[in-house]
């Protein structure tokens, strides 16, 4: 199956945004961009970098443009995406509009600055600082040290800052204390919250 069947059944599953992830998708065809299914989610690249992409949520959808933070923005369609600096979404509700020259201004701009090469980097995560409590335990129970290298260096420095975060040495202790299990569980400190 081709990146373009697949996504023609990802929108044909679609009940609530069928009609508006139809109308981007015409819109983003008429453009150099190539069609591809990335994330499970149709996204649009140019010589293989991501320019934009479509996704579909309970209460809106969006396009995410992957170097939007370059996009001048002159309607002010964008938002930040938080979880990276390069990324601007422009969400669409049930009853918006989808306006084609407005929509092909800020794609075509996105292809012009991915042309020129505009690029924001992530930035390469620092190593992780262990406290000097947690490093203590580690010398205790050399399984929990074990268990901590088996995770993420992201998980190892939400454990890593939320023990150090504490003022007092207490608050340290009851911390460390909560995290252990969770370590050895090979689950991170906010994985609860992620999956919602």
């Amino acid at each position: 199956m081709t990146d373009s069947q697949k996504i023609d059944a990802f929108i044909a599953k679609q009940t609530k945004w069928k009609e508006k992830l139809e109308k981007l998708r015409e819109i983003l065809l008429q453009t150099d961009l190539k069609e591809e299914l990335k994330w499970g989610k149709p996204t649009y690249t140019l010589n293989g970098k991501l320019v934009v992409g479509m996704a579909d949520f309970k209460n809106h959808m969006a396009l995410w443009f992957h170097q939007g933070v370059f996009l001048k923005d002159k309607h002010n369609k964008l938002i930040n995406a938080k979880e990276a600096k390069a990324l601007r979404q422009w969400r669409f509700e049930e009853n918006d509009k989808i306006e084609q020259k407005i929509v092909l201004e800020y794609v075509e701009e996105a292809i012009a600055n991915c042309k020129a090469g505009k690029e924001l980097k992530p930035v390469q995560k620092k190593g992780v600082s262990i406290p000097p409590l947690l490093d203590e335990a580690f010398k205790k129970d050399t399984t929990l040290k074990e268990h901590f290298q088996k995770l993420t260096p992201g998980k190892q420095r939400e454990y890593a800052e939320y023990i150090t975060e504490a003022k007092q040495e207490k608050t340290k202790l009851s911390r460390l204390e909560k995290c252990i299990p969770m370590i050895k569980n090979g689950v991170g400190l906010h994985d609860k919250y992620k999956n919602c």
